[in-house]
């Protein structure tokens, strides 16, 4: 067998490999705190407990009851000299002077009462320590029947039966128990408490940070504008991170500034061209070979807005607060120079709608899917529902749909299907992509499947 750290290694990962061991572990990871807030508190918090849990066993098992338990003895050692004493009397003796003797020398209170019985069992103390103790050293010393009451806060009542009659005894709590040392623990508890309270103060303005800075990349990557007033703050780690991310920022927005502004000049510069074609053919004799010139000269138009759009993306728009079902409803009155039927039905809320979005750009997507169900399909729904986070928007048709194995492929540029959809050979293979990025830069995502009526389903979540 391999030692030194390649055996150690080997070993310790054939344990965590063992199903067991993994499924401890699994049940583990569910169990324990996801957040970073959280897991830093336990990792403060953990240590004291167990260290506090350790000192308190400690101090209970060695001194708490190692005192408590001499204090009892002495205790029952006293009691046990002034019954023998008291059983030393002549018969016509007085008692007086031993009761006398046990309050000042031994600070007990005796009282002699009438023979009979002891009264029964009182209910015991939750902390059963001093009980316990001191009916034992009763017992041991004493050797007679006896009845104990420590359930006063002040004192304690011993009772012993003797043939001619029984002796009641009144001590002090502090005779027979360690009362005091619950201050140990007190301020034990009250320390960790104090020093929790610091370091939960100085842990919160350290993660605070690391949360501004995970809020700003999650509304960045959701194309939403990032707080004026966030910089780079807290540990030198955490501000490399922020700035780090800022500058990642900067670039990219460079970059789509930069291609958005060449794109703009391509189209502008390919749209001459085309205005050009289309002035010279409108000056020809309309005859079948200017007419399909002109369809062409129409669809070389409608592929290259499609590429534009394409490489563009959203175009560097911002995100505002939108209603969303103002939008779908604007969607399906546009769309309602198709032949197909729309139908929009909205989940009802508690009220509208209303998400952070880049409008153009999520109505170009969405109206990208119902082009796409209106191509193929007579009858077209459009769902929409919120579901916890996430807003669910569902386009269906009752067209020849998609294969299954197909679905991820169409959302390829420029993909193209061989069979049932996507015959048309004006389609430039460019709208599922578009709209796929367009969700994407809301933080969302598209996904196709089946919808109820036989056709395609497209839906698209995002996020609220």
């Amino acid at each position: 067998m391999a030692s030194g750290p390649a055996g150690i290694l080997a070993r310790y990962r054939r344990f965590r490999e063992h199903p067991y061991t993994a499924r401890f572990l699994s049940i583990i990871g569910e169990v324990l705190p996801k957040g970073l807030y959280a897991r830093a508190l336990l990792i403060i918090i953990t240590p004291i407990v167990v260290l506090e849990g350790v000192i308190a066993f400690a101090f209970m098992e060695r001194h708490w009851q190692a005192v408590t338990r001499r204090l009892s003895e002495a205790t029952a050692r006293d009691i046990a000299a002034v019954i023998y004493v008291y059983k030393d009397l002549p018969k016509t003796g007085d008692a007086q002077k031993i009761i006398e003797l046990a309050r000042d020398r031994l600070s007990l209170k005796m009282e002699v009462l009438p023979p009979g019985e002891l009264p029964p069992p009182g209910p015991k103390p939750f902390f059963r320590l001093l009980d316990r103790a001191l009916s034992n050293e009763l017992r041991k010393h004493v050797q007679l029947p006896f009845w104990i009451d420590t359930v006063g806060a002040q004192n304690v009542e011993i009772r012993v039966k003797l043939d001619d009659a029984i002796l009641r005894f009144v001590a002090t709590r502090s005779q027979t128990y360690a009362s005091n040392s619950h201050i140990f623990l007190l301020w034990m508890v009250g320390s960790s408490v104090i020093l929790l309270t610091v370091a939960i103060l100085f842990l919160r303005n350290q993660i605070r940070p690391i949360l501004r800075l995970a809020d700003a990349a999650e509304d960045f990557g959701k194309g939403r504008s990032i707080p004026e007033d966030f910089r780079p703050r807290g540990a030198r780690e955490v501000r490399q991170a922020a700035l780090a991310f800022l500058q990642m920022r900067d670039r990219i927005k460079q970059h789509v500034e930069q291609r958005t502004t060449m794109l703009a000049g391509v189209s502008h510069d390919l749209r001459t061209v085309l205005t050009r074609f289309k002035l010279e053919l409108a000056m020809l004799d309309d005859t079948p070979e200017t007419r399909s010139l002109s369809a062409d000269v129409d669809e070389m138009q409608h592929m290259l807005e499609d590429y534009l759009a394409f490489a563009k993306g959203d175009g560097g728009e911002e995100a505002k607060p939108t209603n969303l079902a103002e939008l779908l409803e604007e969607i399906v009155d546009d769309a309602s120079i198709y032949a197909s039927t729309i139908d929009l039905k909205i989940r009802k809320s508690k009220g509208d709608i209303v998400l952070p979005l880049k409008r153009q750009a999520l109505k170009r997507a969405i109206t990208n899917l119902v082009t796409n169900a209106a191509r193929f399909g007579e009858h077209i729904i459009i769902r929409v529902a919120p579901e916890g986070q996430w807003v669910r928007i569902e386009v269906d048709d009752d067209g020849p749909g998609i294969p299954e194995r197909e679905r991820d492929n169409v959302f390829r540029p420029f993909y193209r299907l061989d069979h049932a959809r996507n015959q048309d050979e004006g389609n430039s293979g460019l709208g599922l992509a578009i709209a796929r990025d367009i969700a994407k830069s809301h933080g969302g995502e598209i996904a196709l499947g089946e919808s109820s009526m036989g056709g395609l389903r497209a839906i698209i979540s995002l996020p609220q």
